[in-house]
């Protein structure tokens, strides 16, 4: 019982900030609201999410999400590793561009 009232407070909190992010991010502020209400869903009725896993072929319910959270974890990590190479490429065109107005303004110079 204590760990489900940790967990719900927890799961609202993300609740409540992906609600708040509606505005600026809206398909993952959406998606975020449906794991949540999902997460507070089979906190509190944990024998569906048993039912669930031994209907995908996965013996525990708990096992069901860990493997979905793994997964969830990789494609944020792939997500973040995209858009630091982006910036990176962003940064050195700007660097580039810097470089070249340096050495054409010392070129014109006296």
């Amino acid at each position: 019982m204590i760990a489900q009232l940790i967990l719900s407070a927890l799961l609202s909190a993300i609740l409540v900030y992906a609600w708040v992010q509606y505005r600026r991010v809206p398909a993952v502020a959406f998606l975020a609201v449906f794991a949540t209400i999902s997460g507070l869903y089979f906190v509190w009725v944990p024998s569906h999410a048993t039912l669930l896993a031994e209907l995908a072929g996965i013996g525990r319910g708990v096992d069901l999400f860990i493997y979905i959270w793994v997964v969830m974890s990789l494609l944020a990590l792939l997500n973040v590793h995209l858009k630091i190479r982006a910036q990176t490429e962003v940064i050195t065109a700007l660097v580039r561009q810097l470089a070249l107005a340096n050495t054409r303004s010392r070129e014109s110079a006296p």
